[in-house]
């Protein structure tokens, strides 16, 4: 079940993307509070609800407006970090979770995707681009990659992903990827999402609760998400919500600074990889814009101007 909202479209005045971008947090977190209690007792009659907690801003919102609508006793966040997790992901999602007052649990699914062979399979696609991928160790310290596009805006090349490495001692190397290696990288990178999936289900069905998703309405929209990873739940709540409508929500349900002033990442490659380098190569905000004016009838023009 997704929370969803549909703006008439028409003609866009000027500045009428930014009106409606804008939102009265205390009436959208009752009214999904609201989604939330009758999801779950009337409709699912489930007892509560697991939420895979990242320690990012999406996940922070939804398990906090989860322990408001149903009670903290009654909402479960799970850490699932594998090898190439930020501590510091787990670490703000275990503050915000004591803050809370929900329970949480953590479940290092590194050994998972070692026997899956997803960290096998990602480094031999690479390697057939950076040849030497992986291959040394300088006193314990690993290579470390993350996949990247040109930025839409700045860039006047093809959009081409390329896989970004750094060697143990410091070096950086960059290789245009080809179909293969990509396609190849990708599969073997979604295990992360499919593996906590399972571990959030297999929690869910032994205490009677319902999986929560956390994607917000870019991602939703646009298909950032893995089939039967982070895109399977029983109910996503701010699926409706643009990005920025989602921080605005931050702000007012009180999600700790540290969190909200973190940049957006994938947290799924072992270099930081911000959402705007990858998948949508734009910062959140225009594509906010970009999407919201698509969705009331702007213009191109008309998005443009309020969109530069």
């Amino acid at each position: 079940m997704t929370r969803t909202t549909h703006p008439p479209n028409g003609a866009a005045s000027a500045g009428s993307i930014e009106r409606a971008l804008t939102i009265d947090s205390a009436a959208v977190t009752a009214e999904i509070c609201e989604f939330i209690s009758r999801s779950v007792r009337s409709v699912l009659r489930l007892r509560g609800v697991v939420v895979g907690l990242s320690g990012g801003i999406d996940s922070s919102v939804c398990v906090s407006l989860c322990a408001r609508a149903l009670g903290p006793e009654r909402v479960l966040a799970l850490f699932t970090p594998e090898a190439d997790s930020s501590p510091e992901s787990t670490e703000l999602g275990r503050s915000l979770a004591d803050r809370l007052g929900v329970e949480w649990m953590l479940e290092d699914i590194t050994p998972v995707l070692e026997a899956a062979g997803c960290y096998q399979r990602r480094d031999d696609a690479i390697r057939t681009v950076i040849p030497e991928y992986g291959q040394t160790r300088i006193s314990g310290e690993r290579w470390r990659a993350k996949l990247v596009l040109p930025n839409v805006i700045e860039s006047g090349q093809f959009r081409l992903f390329s896989i970004v490495a750094e060697a143990p001692d410091g070096s950086m190397h960059k290789a245009r990827l080809t179909p293969e290696a990509y396609r190849h990288v990708i599969a073997a990178t979604s295990f992360k999402q499919r593996t906590r999936k399972m571990m959030e289900y297999f929690h869910a069905d032994r205490l009677d609760y319902a999986v929560v998703g956390t994607p917000n309405r870019l991602e939703y929209d646009q298909g950032f998400f893995v089939k039967n990873g982070d895109g399977a739940a029983d109910l996503k709540p701010i699926a409706h919500l643009y990005k920025s409508q989602v921080y605005a929500l931050a702000e007012y349900l009180e999600v700790p600074e540290e969190i909200r002033r973190r940049p957006p990442t994938t947290d799924t490659y072992s270099l930081p990889q911000g959402q705007d380098e990858f998948y949508f190569s734009l910062p959140y905000r225009q594509m906010d814009l970009c999407l919201c004016g698509f969705t009331l009838g702007a213009s191109a023009a008309e998005i443009a101007s309020e969109a530069p």
